[in-house]
């Protein structure tokens, strides 16, 4: 059985060591399996530590061997918590719902480990081996069935909300654990509960939280940015340039040369496709050119900014102003004659993170269009990449957030009480190299 144990240890010694050298987002998701990975590592030395101590209980002091027993169950409820903590995040993410069970669990969590602390174990001893058993162990199988039952009741209350490749990583994971603590309820010198649990860790991260899958989800982001600044309204830059050779017929050279400035400007800024990640002061610096030239066409369109000073050195998805700007001057001052207000504002709404805002005085949502997009950004996932169509730029610019700062942050509007919309993005507070 030890030799399992070490086989076992070295397998997700692996698997850990491919995770935390790849490339990966620092979300409430990722890094509950990073702990995970951790706990099921250190739980993996005391289960192959209690499987020498148990079947050597005359030549192991009495002291050593309980110690090690519990460490040995106190990583394992943990090792629960932490897989019941993960599936509440993920249907969190996936549902929009709120954890309410939590205190629930780090309540019992907090029981357990006493329990597992103060709980006298006894030692079975049998020609085929050694195991635990008695009220230690009866009180350890109830706070793994208490996890479970936390996990699977949240997998099936939310069973249509939840995508397949989750639920197929949830229902492995409940099936293993099923099993496995049945046959070592039958044979209890088994001593499979590291397999187990092994098992179930590889399954999420073969399913959920494979590198390989993460640089799957980066290319195809970056070639949908690609897309859509290769679309850039062909209609934008010929009535730009139609402006400017009017202009350039009634004028002097000062003001052509003015609109040619902002006009190469836009495009030298929105060609940075290299880099994912650009400085708020960057992606401002390429909407002011948008904005110049769009309110130089309009002249009754008037855009202001109230941008936190702090903020400009902060980490921003590369190109996510410009579509939703765009967006509230096509569906919402286009119907008002392109006459009114565009605000921009960036500003801390916590100690980690950031809020930026485009407010606009337009037409606002056609009926029943409000729940349309809420319904298209909160199920972002499930929505397959697009190429054309209004929502291009709304959907692609959700995917990038949710891709590049994690599941907790992205994009959704308000209705504004005096007429038009409010598009808010939350987004972390990273400088760059963070």
């Amino acid at each position: 059985m030890l030799r399992m144990e070490i086989a076992l240890f070295l397998v997700l010694a692996f698997v850990a060591n491919t995770y935390y050298s790849a490339e990966k987002k620092f979300t409430q998701l990722h890094r509950t399996f990073s702990m995970l990975l951790m706990v099921v590592l250190l739980h993996l030395v005391f289960d192959g530590i209690t499987v020498y101590t148990v079947n050597h209980l005359d030549t192991v002091p009495v002291f050593l061997n309980n110690t090690f027993h519990r460490l040995f169950i106190g990583t394992m409820i943990l090792i629960f918590f932490l897989f019941y903590q993960y599936i509440a995040i993920l249907v969190e993410e996936e549902t929009g719902k709120p954890r309410r069970l939590d205190l629930s669990a780090g309540v019992y969590l907090v029981i357990a480990e006493l329990g597992n602390m103060l709980l006298p174990i006894h030692y079975a001893v049998t020609p085929q081996g050694n195991y635990s058993d008695g009220i230690h162990v009866v009180f350890c199988y109830i706070s793994v069935a208490f996890y479970f039952l936390l996990g699977t009741g949240l997998l099936l209350f939310n069973w249509r909300s939840i995508r397949k490749k989750e639920k197929m990583a949830i229902l492995f994971a409940c099936a293993v654990e099923l099993i496995g603590t049945t046959l070592q309820a039958i044979n209890h010198t088994w001593l499979i509960s590291g397999l187990g649990i092994t098992l179930i860790t590889l399954a999420f991260y073969v399913i959920l939280e494979n590198p390989d899958i993460l640089r799957a989800e980066l290319t195809e982001q970056k070639m949908s940015m690609l897309y859509l600044k290769s679309q850039v309204n062909p209609h934008f830059l010929y009535n730009t340039l139609d402006t400017i050779r009017i202009q350039a017929q009634l004028n002097g050279d000062k003001q052509v040369a003015e609109l040619l400035m902002h006009l190469v400007d836009f495009f030298r800024l929105s060609v940075k496709v290299d880099r994912p990640m650009v400085t708020l002061d960057d992606e401002m610096e390429l909407l002011e050119a948008y904005m110049e030239l769009m309110c130089y066409r309009y002249p009754e369109l008037e855009c202001t900014y109230d941008i936190d000073p702090e903020l400009g050195g902060m980490q921003v998805p590369n190109f996510i102003m410009q579509p939703i700007v765009e967006n509230s001057l096509v569906h919402g001052l286009k119907n008002k004659g392109y006459r009114g207000k565009v605000e921009i504002s960036a500003r801390r709404t916590g100690e980690n993170q950031m809020e930026i805002a485009v407010r606009d005085t337009g037409s606002g949502f056609e009926p029943g269009k409000k729940d349309a997009v809420d319904k298209m950004l909160r199920c972002y996932a499930r929505q397959p990449a697009k190429l054309t169509g209004n929502s291009i730029g709304i959907l692609n610019v959700q995917k990038r957030i949710k891709l590049l700062c994690g599941r907790e942050y992205g994009l959704w509007y308000t209705e504004n009480d005096t007429g038009g919309v409010t598009a808010h993005m939350l987004l972390p507070l990273m400088e760059d190299g963070t």
